[in-house]
C-alpha cells in the first residue's frame, strides 16, 4: 500500500543540474575571493583599493615638482665647464640615494644612462668631464667620490656579480671570468679588482661584464638628503669620505 502511495520524482533535466552545479561552484569560490580580500591578501592587478585613487590636487603637486625638478636641472647644468670639481682620481664610486617621486623623466634618464635605476644601486665610472657634467645634472638623487683599494675589493668581492644568460652569477667561479675576460688577460676576481682600481685599458669590458651593485640600506638615518655633503646634506662629491659610506652599505 505505501509503494502505491508513492509519488514519482519530478524530472530535472540533465542541463539545469549542470547549471546549478556550476552556479554553486561560482558562489563558493566568490565566497572564497571575498574573504581573502577582507583578510588583506595580495590583490590582483584589475583589485584597485580607493586609497590608490589620486586626487586631482596631488596629481597637480607631482606635475609641479617634476617640472621643478627639470628646472632646477637646467640651472646646474648651466654651469661652466671651468667650474666641474678637478677629480683627484682616475675611478669614482656612484651611489643612487634618491626615488623617483619627484623626478623629471630628463632626470631619470641620465640615471639610467649611469646604470642606477634603483635607490641604494652603486657603480664604478671613469672620472671623465662627460660623466662630472651629468653627475652635476642629477646631483640631488646621487653621491660619489674616490673609492680606495680597500672599498673596490671589498665591493666586487661581496656585491660583485656578472649576467650570464641575463641572469645574475656571483663572482665566485674564476671560469666563469676567464670565458668572458680571459682575452684580456683577465682570468680571476683579483685581475677584476685591479683592473677597476687602476682604470685599466680593458675598465669599459669588465664594468660591462658586472651588473650595478646592490647596496644595503644603511643603518640609521638614510642617505637621502638632497643639499650638498659639503653643506651637511648627502648629495654630491664626498672625495675621499665615500669610503666611509661604503663601509655601512656593504
Amino acid at each position: 500500500m505505501a509503494e502505491a502511495d508513492a509519488k514519482p520524482l519530478t524530472y530535472i533535466p540533465e542541463t539545469i543540474l549542470k547549471k546549478r552545479k556550476r552556479n554553486d561552484e561560482l558562489a563558493i569560490m566568490r565566497r572564497k575571493q571575498l574573504e581573502l580580500g577582507k583578510y588583506g591578501m595580495k590583490k590582483s592587478k584589475k583589485q584597485v583599493d580607493v586609497g590608490d585613487i589620486k586626487r586631482p590636487e596631488q596629481l597637480v603637486k607631482e606635475f609641479r615638482d617634476k617640472e621643478l625638478d627639470l628646472i632646477r636641472m637646467k640651472q646646474r647644468a648651466k654651469g661652466p665647464k671651468s667650474a666641474l670639481p678637478k677629480p683627484s682620481s682616475k675611478l669614482l664610486f656612484i651611489i643612487r640615494i634618491q626615488g623617483k617621486s619627484e623626478m623629471h623623466a630628463k632626470t631619470r634618464k641620465i640615471l639610467y644612462n649611469l646604470r642606477l635605476r634603483k635607490i641604494f644601486t652603486g657603480v664604478f665610472v671613469k672620472a671623465t668631464e662627460g660623466v662630472l657634467e651629468m653627475l652635476r645634472k642629477v646631483e640631488p638623487y646621487v653621491t660619489y667620490g674616490y673609492p680606495n683599494l680597500k672599498s673596490v675589493r671589498d665591493l666586487i668581492y661581496k656585491r660583485g656579480y656578472a649576467r650570464v644568460d641575463k641572469k645574475p652569477v656571483p663572482l665566485t667561479d674564476n671560469s666563469v671570468i676567464e670565458q668572458a675576460l680571459g682575452k684580456y688577460g683577465i682570468i680571476c676576481v683579483e685581475d677584476i679588482v685591479h683592473q677597476v682600481l687602476d682604470v685599466g685599458p680593458h675598465f669599459k669590458e669588465v664594468i660591462s661584464f658586472m651588473g650595478p651593485l646592490m647596496l644595503s640600506k644603511p643603518a640609521g638615518d638614510s642617505p637621502g638628503n638632497k643639499k650638498p655633503y659639503k653643506e651637511g646634506g648627502d648629495a654630491g662629491n664626498r672625495e675621499d669620505k665615500i669610503n666611509d659610506l661604503i663601509s655601512k652599505m656593504n
